[in-house]
């Protein structure tokens, strides 16, 4: 049961109808996810979505990888509206299953077809469990993404961590019957 009572358009105050209108016709298509909570405050929620369309549809790295960065926050924060939001749109990027299953799970060895896929789970999960990146895996994340991007992924682990907070404190749930990997 969500903490926040369901809202619509008809509901908003001006300020917020405005930030649901920019939202509904920009790229997400709809109000939806953290948004339905963030909306309560027009504009912290304008602003996490400006940031947002930057991280999520226009930054230096590249879709698979910010899909799988996606998984790694929403695994690590058990955000299961993030999970049932992105684990499709990693599929659709080439993601194997058994990769997306095995970060769902936390498993530590993970099937990777590809070393860009490895480098990037290597890189969040560090960032996620430790507050830091060890060298290597800064290295290895400097040489696939170069600076700016490993700036970028950096961001992107931040975003998605403050998404899955608003997620879980208000506890906005996928539609029944989704069950997230972790839940078993």
């Amino acid at each position: 049961m969500a903490r926040l009572a369901p809202r619509t358009r008809e509901t908003l105050d001006a300020a917020q109808q405005a930030v649901w209108d920019r939202i509904a016709s920009g790229a997400r298509g709809g109000v939806g996810g953290p948004f339905t909570a963030l909306i309560e405050s027009a504009e912290l929620c304008a602003r996490v979505e400006q940031l947002g369309v930057f991280i999520r549809y226009e930054c230096s790295v590249p879709m698979r990888l910010r899909e799988i960065a996606i998984l790694c926050v929403g695994q690590h924060w058990k955000a299961e509206y993030e999970w049932y939001a992105h684990a499709p749109i990693a599929a659709k990027q080439g993601v194997p299953e058994a990769v997306i299953q095995a970060i769902g799970t936390g498993a530590a060895e993970i099937p990777f077809d590809a070393e860009a896929d490895r480098i990037t789970v290597d890189f969040v999960r560090a960032l996620l469990r430790t507050g830091q990146v060890g060298d290597a895996a800064y290295a290895a994340a400097k040489a696939l993404l170069g600076e700016k991007g490993t700036v970028e992924l950096t961001g992107l682990v931040g975003y998605y961590s403050l998404l899955a907070m608003q997620l879980n404190v208000f506890q906005v749930a996928p539609p029944p019957p989704f069950r997230a990997p972790w839940a078993g």
